[in-house]
C-alpha cells in the first residue's frame, strides 16, 4: 500500500505542474495584467513600472511560472497587486469554507445513499419513481434559482409551530454553522440527486450479478446479501463522485457563496476574479488543485477496500 501511495503521489507532480501552469498562463499569459487597474485613466508609467519589475511582468512566460513555483516551495502563494498576502487570505477564509463543505457533503452522503438504496431496492414502485423524478427535477434547475428559492421558503415564508418564522438565516456573513445550515444544504442538493441515481444504477445491475445469485443460494439472508455483498461494490462509482466533488465543495461553490453572502474561498476567488487580481486567482486555484489530487488520491486508496478485487500492487 505504501508503495502505491507514493508512486501515486509521484504521479501526481506533472499534473499539479500542467494544472497550475495552465491557471498561470490564462491569468499572466493573456493580455496586459496591468491593465484597467487604474479605472477608465491609464496608470502612470512610474507605477507600472513597479508592477512589472516587483511582479517580473516583463520576462518569459515560464520564467515568471518559475519564480511562482520558487515562492511556492517556500510556502508563499502570492502578493496580489494590493499588497495582500494570498495565503494569509486563504487562511481566514478556509474555516468558513471547511464547514460549508462538511454541511454539503454529509447532508449529500447520507441523504442520497439511503434515497438510491430505497430506489434500487424498490426499483419499479412509487417511491423509486419518486426517487428518480424528484432528482431529475433538482439537476435541472441552476444552483442560483435553488438558492433564491430556499432563501424566499425557508428563510421567509415557512412559519414554525409558534406561528414565528423559521427565521433561517438568509445570509452567512459570520459563517457560524447555524448560518451556514442553508447555504450548505443548497450547495449539496444538486450532489444528492447524482449520488442517489448512480448509486441506485449500480445497485441494480449488482443485484442480477452472479455472485449475488450465488449468496442467495447459499440460504443468506436478503439484509445480508445486499449490506454486505452488493453495496460494497455499488459504492465504488460514488466513492468516485463525492472524491471528484470535493474539490468543488472545497471552492465553496463560488455561485453559492456568492448568493448567501459566504465569506469564503468562493467569495475570495469572485472578487479576486472581478478586481483582476491575479495572484489571488492563481493562489486560490492551485491550493484548490492539491485538494482535488489529494481527494483522489484518498479515492483510489479507499478503492482497495470496497472491492478487493481491485489490487494496488
Amino acid at each position: 500500500m505504501l508503495t502505491f501511495i507514493i508512486r501515486r503521489l509521484l504521479q501526481l507532480i506533472p499534473v499539479f505542474l500542467g494544472t497550475t501552469f495552465l491557471i498561470f498562463a490564462m491569468v499572466y499569459g493573456l493580455g496586459d495584467p496591468t491593465a484597467g487597474r487604474c479605472g477608465e485613466r491609464p496608470c502612470p508609467a512610474s507605477y507600472v513600472a513597479r508592477l512589472t519589475e516587483e511582479y517580473h511582468l516583463d520576462d518569459p512566460l515560464i520564467v515568471q511560472y518559475g519564480y511562482y513555483m520558487l515562492g511556492l516551495l517556500q510556502g508563499d502563494l502570492g502578493t496580489t497587486f494590493n499588497g495582500q498576502n494570498v495565503g494569509e487570505e486563504l487562511l481566514l477564509r478556509y474555516p468558513t469554507t471547511i464547514k460549508l463543505a462538511l454541511i454539503a457533503l454529509v447532508f449529500e452522503a447520507v441523504i442520497g445513499i439511503v434515497a438510491g438504496v430505497l430506489a434500487g431496492i424498490y426499483r419499479g414502485s412509487f417511491l423509486d419513481y419518486l426517487v428518480t423524478v424528484s432528482s431529475l427535477v433538482v439537476i435541472s434547475i441552476p444552483i442560483f434559482v435553488l438558492g433564491g428559492m430556499a432563501q424566499l421558503v425557508f428563510g421567509i415564508m415557512i412559519p414554525d409551530a409558534t406561528g414565528d418564522r423559521l427565521g433561517l438565516p438568509a445570509t452567512a456573513t459570520d459563517g457560524t454553522w447555524y448560518q451556514l445550515l442553508m447555504p450548505g444544504l443548497v450547495l449539496g442538493s444538486v450532489s444528492v440527486a447524482y449520488i442517489a441515481r448512480l448509486l441506485r444504477a449500480s445497485l441494480v445491475e449488482n443485484l442480477r450479478a452472479d455472485y449475488v445469485r450465488t449468496a442467495k443460494a447459499k440460504g443468506l439472508g436478503r439484509g445480508r446479501v445486499i449490506g454486505v455483498h452488493t453495496m460494497r461494490n455499488s459504492l465504488i462509482p460514488v466513492i468516485t463522485f463525492i472524491g471528484t466533488d470535493i474539490g468543488a465543495l472545497m471552492g465553496g461553490a463560488v455561485v453559492t457563496e456568492r448568493i448567501f453572502n459566504v465569506n469564503g474561498i468562493g467569495g475570495y476567488l469572485f472578487r479576486s476574479i472581478t478586481t483582476k487580481q491575479g495572484a489571488a486567482v492563481v493562489g486560490t486555484i492551485t491550493v484548490l488543485v492539491v485538494v482535488y489530487l489529494l481527494a483522489n488520491l484518498l479515492v483510489d486508496v479507499l478503492y482497495g477496500y470496497l472491492d478487493p478485487r481491485i489490487s494496488h500492487d
